[in-house]
């Protein structure tokens, strides 16, 4: 009974953190950003650079994966078990912290795939760091499930492989899309509230400056363009039932004009250039952003770009490029979330993705052709 106790905590624990690990793995940048929300909470996001929280993502999301094998095969146990109990100890540790604390809804364990309360990240930190003292203390009844000769190709593969998956999450987009603005999901959809739910009541407010002077506005009272953007806050004033879409909105930086469902009910194909930043926007590919803008226009279909920028960094991007087409408001946190890269291309039509694509492998536009037939 022990044996098999000592087991099953060891394949249930070797099974989650192959599964976290993976799962970040996938999506490097979106465990950035809530290694980035963390970071704000506690007042350190000025002092850590981007740079270094990505660092930590994948070295997080390979150590997770390279554990949760090493255990599943039984190979270096008590090395493995050492590191899966100090791991799983500073996970409970902080997850305490997070329900204490409340600094994010969401812990991030199992990136988008999975969504866990606060509440339940503590609990299954528990169970976990359970399973791994039951492990530590009968290690010996662990099978070895590989003769030593080649264990050495797990753990090898194992790190080769999760380095491989966020290289390619980085690179180009990841390779599989749990958000709800993955290819063929429907925006509309998304944004719909069941008929009897009530939704929450949102505010958006657009910070501006005009003269030294800074206010704050709303949609209904956006000024007029003498006014400069400064930023854009999407908060939660009344609670209710939240959709997987619940924060898109398309607002038109000349106008001030809230374009969302113009943008979304458009028969006709959008493309979308998405930049949560654009001064921290990869310039290197204008040249083939220009091409599909001057393809859309031929073909008179809308191409929007869509950023949370200010109007001095949308001159300064227009400078750099040469940018011609227009320019819309749109919260950056969803932006982080439509797509993996900046600049990346969205392609919509009536509220639908129909592609997406990172800056480093955009569309040609003969090959823009095929993809409308899809």
């Amino acid at each position: 009974m022990i044996r098999l106790l000592v087991n099953v905590c060891r394949i249930l624990l070797g099974l989650t953190l192959t599964l976290s690990g993976l799962a970040k793995a996938i999506d490097p940048r979106g465990t950035q950003y809530k290694i980035e929300d963390y970071l704000g909470a506690i007042g350190l996001s000025a002092i850590v650079k981007d740079w270094q929280a990505l660092t930590l993502s994948v070295t997080l999301s390979t150590m997770e994966f390279l554990l949760g094998i090493l255990l599943l095969f039984a190979i270096r146990r008590r090395l493995v078990l050492m590191a899966t109990l100090l791991f799983m100890t500073v996970m409970t540790v902080i997850s305490i912290w997070i329900v204490i604390a409340n600094p994010v809804s969401d812990c991030g364990c199992f990136g988008d795939a999975i969504h866990l309360t606060n509440g339940q990240t503590l609990l299954k930190n528990i169970v976990l760091l359970g399973c791994a003292i039951m492990v530590a203390w009968k290690s010996e009844l662990m099978p070895a499930l590989l003769p030593k000769s080649i264990q050495w190709i797990v753990p090898n593969g194992a790190l080769l492989s999760c380095l491989a998956i966020s290289a390619w999450g980085l690179y180009y987009l990841p390779l599989i899309d749990f958000r709800p603005y993955h290819i063929g999901a429907d925006i509309r959809a998304g944004m719909t509230i069941p008929e009897g739910e009530k939704g929450p009541t949102l505010l958006t407010t657009f910070i501006m400056e005009k003269d030294g002077e800074r206010k704050e506005f709303t949609l209904e009272n956006y000024p007029d363009s003498t006014w400069t953007f400064i930023d854009s806050k999407t908060v939660e004033i009344e609670k209710g039932y939240e959709p997987p879409i619940h924060d898109f909105s398309i607002v038109d930086n000349e106008s001030g004009e809230d374009i969302t469902k113009q943008v979304v009910n458009d028969k006709g194909y959008t493309f979308l250039l998405i930049s949560p930043y654009l001064e921290q926007a990869d310039s290197r590919h204008f040249g083939e952003i220009d091409a599909i803008y001057e393809y859309a226009k031929e073909h008179r279909y809308a191409f929007y770009c869509l950023t949370s920028s200010n109007d001095k960094a949308i001159a300064d991007w227009k400078d750099l490029t040469g940018a011609e087409y227009p320019f819309c408001m749109t919260d950056a946190t969803t932006l982080k979330t439509i797509i993996r890269s900046n600049p990346g291309l969205v392609l919509i039509r009536n509220g639908k993705v129909m592609g997406k694509w990172s800056h480093h492998n955009l569309p040609k536009t003969n090959s823009l052709d095929k993809q409308k037939t899809m």
